[in-house]
């Protein structure tokens, strides 16, 4: 009943998507209000029809009604009741019955709210339909979720069956954070279609710039949130349930969630210099559309079997459809640019190199530059293999080879850009702003240098974390100091004053503060130590100012695993810190494996153990890894969400002060 129900929502959703993106283009083309608005309200419809197929797929899983082949394929009866809600996106068929229902909510918001656009958001919304039928028509007809299960008879005929029990969840996702972390990512991904939408519907119509960028910055700093946050939840997933010891490792699919975000980055930056000086406009439209193909080609990486990936769905004929959406997605751009061109001419140029104008630019010629390395890595495999007929891989060690230094240059202009001026800055403004953080920038690399590092990168990074964090609080400390001038209130106030008479403005030097924390995470990684070793009962292992114990080992099964666990003592000095319990699983259902690592955090380090195996004589391996100032890198990500959030809030009318 419920898989009937649930497949015709999609069907009903199909026909009213069709309608919207129809009508939709039609009411643009002839301006009938009438049609206008059935098309709007046909686009309504699909998100409260989704949530009925949404409704029925979670109900299959509760139900255990492995007649139904994704559940099957899933999903078990003994499976937490957590991951049966998580199995809804856990394959392909389900994935993208989700990222629909998602892109309807958004395609909801849109129509529901933005009516004072004009004819804007009526073609914004026609737009959307026609991405939006794209998915759903791969939900009805190519890969739906409630196909039926069935077996092939002797006489060669085929009959509905039901297996006793389902094939269970891949272990990988058996983690509380996957609960939160596919949706995080989804609606980073597929909230680009929002201002992709905007932009296209903006061209087309050669609206005013000043109303598409204030709607497209909005709802591209909302996309850019949720996957920044998504990609911070993925790392860590892969750093507390991969077992490898590290959180990045520069996979496939992990650049392709990387590479929107860095030119969603670039177009959150640039779209401050089309506001301020009508510069940089065709810069802008391609960034928005770029930013959109990037989001559906990762999900072609991820579809397509093209590449290897820990996080990618099997080989499968979806790969096809998307390569000819992207296609067809990017022949539209190209047509209404050509056509459209003259519309996108800029106001204003470039006056000179020592310019906040310039940074901007140079902010976005380097994160672009990262893009393409990222994007060149990635594909390498497959071009080498279609020239050559060997699949040649590139690994960490090329893309931190050309990236590291693209990004210190980055996290060098993060630091610059707010000191310079708009149009031209003067070398006595230069001198003034630049002379404090410079020498605490070099004394940093002093003291560091007489600690000890001589890690050449780790130490650039800190010598400029330094530099931009100087830079940064400087900002604040000069706005805060003319508000208690004025006012008679305290630094506290003064600065949550500060902050709310300009969010933008200041939500953005907050996250790039948080971005000077994550870099400085990111560079504690050049002093990673690692060490492996047989260990006993008894047996005792010694790293960095560590020493791990073996003191018991069990093993026994719960309804869903068997398991192997180890019990550790952790010391430090005479002092005992912590007992961690790594573990061996095999869940029954699926007779897949699972590591579970377990991990002794600090402010400085964090102590991480891998149970990597056992010898031929049954004795346990562990694998030992230390790795410095990891905790700054989650605290960094989330400084980054906070100052987005800070960004979004609607800021009070700034009054206008001297600031000396």
């Amino acid at each position: 009943m419920m898989d009937s129900l649930g497949s015709f929502a999609v069907l009903l959703a199909v026909t009213a998507c069709a309608y919207a993106f129809i009508a939709g283009i039609v009411a643009h083309r002839t301006g009938h209000p009438v049609l206008r608005e059935t098309a709007r309200r046909a686009g309504v419809t699909i998100f409260p029809t989704l949530s009925v197929a949404i409704a029925c797929l979670w109900g299959l899983f509760l139900t255990n009604e492995f007649s139904i082949a994704y559940v099957a394929n899933h999903s078990n009866r003994d499976l937490p009741l957590l991951y049966k809600l998580t199995a809804l996106w856990a394959g392909q068929e389900g994935s993208l019955l989700f990222w629909s229902w998602i892109l309807s909510g958004y395609m909801f918001i849109v129509l529901v709210t933005h009516r004072e656009e004009g004819e804007l958001r009526p073609l914004a919304g026609a737009i959307l339909a026609g991405v939006q039928l794209f998915f759903l028509i791969l939900n009805a007809f190519v890969v739906s979720p409630f196909r039926p299960l069935a077996e092939v008879a002797a006489d060669g005929t085929t009959r509905p069956f039901a297996p006793p029990d389902g094939r269970g969840l891949n272990p990988l996702l058996q983690y509380p954070e996957m609960a939160l972390h596919p949706p995080t990512l989804y609606l980073g991904y597929v909230g680009f279609s929002v201002p992709f939408a905007f932009a296209l519907a903006a061209l087309i119509t050669r609206s005013p710039g000043e109303r598409w960028i204030h709607v497209t910055r909005r709802w591209t700093m909302i996309a850019w949130g949720f996957l920044s946050l998504g990609i911070l939840m993925g790392a860590h997933w892969a750093y507390a349930v991969l077992g490898w010891g590290g959180y990045w490792g520069w996979d496939p699919v992990e650049n392709a969630s990387f590479m929107p975000w860095l030119t969603g980055t670039a177009f959150l930056h640039s779209v401050m210099m089309q506001e301020r000086r009508g510069m940089l406009k065709v810069w802008n439209v391609w960034l928005v559309f770029i930013t959109f193909l990037l989001c559906v080609f990762g999900t072609f990486l991820t579809r397509s079997g093209v590449v290897s990936s820990v996080h990618a769905f099997a080989q499968s004929p979806i790969g096809h459809w998307f390569a000819g959406f992207l296609l067809m997605v990017f022949a539209v751009c190209l047509f209404f640019f050509t056509r459209r061109r003259d519309y996108l001419r800029s106001e204003h140029r470039l006056e000179a190199v020592l310019s906040r104008e310039a940074s901007f630019l140079f902010n976005n010629l380097v994160l672009l530059a990262a893009c393409f390395a990222v994007l060149w890595g990635t594909l390498f495999p497959v071009i080498s293999e279609a020239i050559t007929g060997n699949k040649v891989s590139v690994g960490p060690p090329f893309f931190n080879r050309v990236n590291i230094p693209i990004f210190l240059f980055l996290l060098l202009l993060t630091g610059v850009g707010p000191l310079l001026a708009w149009r031209r800055t003067s070398w006595e403004s230069l001198k003034r702003n630049f002379t404090a953080p410079t020498l605490i920038g070099v004394a940093t690399g002093g003291l560091l240098l007489a600690f000890g590092v001589r890690e050449p990168y780790a130490l650039i990074a800190f010598m400029l974390a330094a530099f931009v964090a100087v830079t940064i609080v400087s900002e604040f400390w000069r706005g805060a100091r003319v508000i208690r001038s004025q006012t008679g209130r305290t630094w506290g106030q003064a600065l949550v004053q500060l902050v709310l008479r300009n969010t933008r403005r200041y939500g953005g030097y907050i996250v790039h503060f948080g971005i000077v924390v994550v870099f400085v995470g990111i560079a504690g990684a050049a002093f990673n130590k690692e060490r492996e070793m047989e260990m006993p009962v008894g047996a005792t292992l010694e790293l960095g100012r560590y020493t791990v114990t073996m003191k018991d080992r069990a093993q026994g099964e719960t309804p869903n695993y068997i398991y192997d666990r180890l019990t550790l003592e952790v010391r430090r000095g005479d002092e005992v810190l912590t007992t961690l319990t790594p573990e061996r699983r095999l869940y029954t259902a699926s007779q897949q494996p699972l590591t579970k690592v377990t991990i002794h955090s600090g402010w400085r380090e964090d102590l991480y153990i891998y149970f990597a195996g056992v010898t031929e004589t049954g004795a346990p391996i562990i694998h030992a890894y230390l790795n410095p100032l990891v905790r700054w890198l989650w605290i960094g990500g989330g400084i980054v969400i906070l100052g987005t959030l800070i960004a979004l809030y609607p800021g009070r009318q700034p009054m206008k002060v001297a600031v000396s």
